[in-house]
């Protein structure tokens, strides 16, 4: 149980070589460069943005061409999407057209005829570029093959916009989905010199005086960084993660320019409609910039472990403060297995299902009563210890819920198990996934008629990534968008049940989460609820109403809870 190959820790894609002595490195292997590194002339790059000036332009250029591309490709892929709104359109201008003169008539005739050549146009257009139906599967690998390599090009950010898209099987073809997530853990290495050099600068000593025994190529390459393998003079084994060199020069560069991008794309409304993507970018922005500080990332990683203290079954990696700043992260080495990897949890006795069942649990927990959830639970991030334990690393990317959204997202539950249409319409209204502008009077019959079909399934027999599909259809027809604050979540959730049907072929998210969710969902609502019956007993908050109903329908679940336990 001790012995288990380093291929599965961290990134996991290959097994190192045994740790050497630090001397190796600082005498024999280090070369020359690193010397004049680690005296303090190792360039730090980090004033110039990169987006100003000739280059500046030509970046514009470079990113503007690789967004264009997958817009089409993505446009292309949904034709027959666009087509039918394109038609009804058509046919609502016509019927307005009547109501006016006959000239307004023959005027709509004719944009229906110039529709038609633009709607072959179109037809053509995803014939050259996607191919038929049979042979479309192969055009889109190599177009997501092709995407990928450019986000390499482009560096960090894009890299990690990618790792993100390769989450979000809601929006892009499958083929895409699968090579985007290569990008978590096949990313081109940078060179050790400059590694090395990083690190003497960043703990202002040699690294033979930090460590003991130090590998001499990373385990695993990022976006954003690379890990070592090391042991500390005290006996300690570790990870140490090095940042990119240039990486906030670079960062500030690549967001200027894809603000320019998107204020240009607001001149469209109908590139928005679906999506806020200003806001995304925006949070985005935060979040990127919070992962490129080690400091902040240990901190998230100490404040993960304090919520989950009394979960035995649960891990976070030690932090090592006196070798960690802001671009180095020195923190306790974890030994395990990927939860992707049922072979080697078989054959170490562990059950898949029940591994996934924890992840499910954790996550409830982080979202419904903690409000703080590791944004990124990729494989790679997640690992199966020798004891059993699931750990958890890589706090770079954390969410943050305010107790409004949280009793937000608790009503939405109550509604969906209690089946009530209305209550979704107005949970809906109340997070904000309206279109702005849109009469909330709209709503109710299109949450209907969304739900109309889910609702007569079993909970079981609901997928979440189906009902995704689904709504992407709706979402699309009528006025609903994805607010900003919803990115991470969305993208953690699909990355779930991602890893739940791999590890458990009959897993079912929504089956999976609602013993877990109805659990904390009665202990926080019993909270409020006690504390509203106390404030009226005490004569507090005399003109607050008591939710009869809801507070029927929370007993009944206590009750059937209790009964099911």
């Amino acid at each position: 149980m001790n012995d288990i190959a380093l291929k599965d820790q961290l990134a996991g894609h290959r097994v190192p070589g045994p740790l050497v002595p630090t001397g190796e490195i600082a005498i024999a292997k280090r070369p020359p460069k690193l010397v004049e590194a680690s005296k303090g002339a190792a360039p730090k790059g980090d004033e110039n943005d990169g987006s100003k000036g000739l280059y500046g332009y030509l970046r514009l250029f470079q990113v503007s061409r690789v967004i264009t591309m997958l817009a089409i490709y993505l446009y292309l892929d949904q034709l027959d999407l666009h087509l039918k709104m394109q038609n009804k359109q058509k046919l609502e201008r016509l019927k307005n057209a009547y109501r006016l003169t006959r000239a307004a008539v023959y005027g709509e005739k004719l944009w229906g005829i110039k529709l038609w050549f633009f709607q072959l146009f179109l037809k053509a257009s995803r014939r050259f570029l996607l191919g038929t139906e049979t042979d479309r599967l192969k055009i889109q690998e190599r177009q997501a093959v092709w995407l990928k390599d450019k986000l390499i090009e482009l560096g960090p950010t894009f890299i990690k916009i990618g790792q993100s898209m390769g989450t979000r099987a809601d929006l892009l073809p499958l083929p895409f989905v699968k090579e985007l997530g290569t990008l978590v853990d096949q990313v081109p290495a940078f060179p050790n010199d400059v590694a090395f050099a990083i690190i003497e600068r960043e703990l202002g000593k040699k690294i033979s005086e930090v460590y003991k025994e130090f590998e001499l190529e990373p385990v695993a390459a990022a976006s954003l960084g690379q890990v070592y393998r090391a042991r500390l003079h005290s006996g300690e084994e570790v990870a140490v993660k090095v940042q990119r060199p240039n990486l906030e020069g670079t960062i500030k560069g690549d967001i200027v320019i894809l603000k320019k991008v998107a204020n240009f794309a607001e001149r469209f409304p109908q590139l928005n409609e679906n999506a806020d993507w200003a806001g995304m970018l925006r949070e985005f922005d935060q979040t990127i910039h919070e992962e490129m500080d080690y400091s902040a990332e240990g901190r998230n990683a100490e404040r993960f472990r304090d919520n989950f203290k009394t979960w035995t079954n649960v891990h976070v990696p030690t932090i090592y403060w006196n070798s960690t700043t802001s671009r180095v992260m020195t923190m306790e080495f974890i030994h395990g297995t990927k939860v992707t990897d049922l072979e080697e949890l078989v054959r170490r006795d562990v059950d898949p299902a029940i591994v996934n069942r924890l992840l499910i649990k954790t996550y409830l927990k982080q979202l419904l009563e903690d409000g703080f959830f590791h944004a990124d639970p990729h494989p790679g991030n997640l690992l199966v210890m020798p004891d059993g334990r699931l750990a958890f690393f890589d706090f770079g990317m954390v969410g943050r819920i305010t107790p409004e959204l949280q009793a937000k997202m608790i009503d939405a539950f109550f509604h969906v198990v209690s089946k009530d249409p209305a209550g979704i319409a107005q949970d809906l209204i109340d997070l904000d996934f309206l279109k702005p502008g849109t009469p909330h009077s709209t709503v109710k019959p299109v949450v209907e008629k969304m739900f109309e079909f889910h609702f007569n399934l079993k909970l079981k027999d609901v997928n979440f990534k189906e009902l995704t599909y689904d709504l992407a259809d709706v979402m699309y027809d009528y006025p609903f968008r994805l607010p900003s604050n919803f990115t991470y979540i969305m993208r953690a959730l699909m990355t779930l049940e991602g890893i739940g049907i791999i590890t458990d072929p009959e897993f079912n998210f929504f089956e999976t989460a609602k013993p877990y969710a109805k659990e904390f969902m009665l202990r926080r609502e019993g909270k409020d609820f006690r504390k509203f019956f106390v404030d009226k007993l005490m004569g507090r908050d005399e003109g607050g109403k008591i939710d009869w109903d809801r507070t029927w329908k929370l007993a009944k679940m206590a009750f059937k809870t209790v009964l099911n336990n």
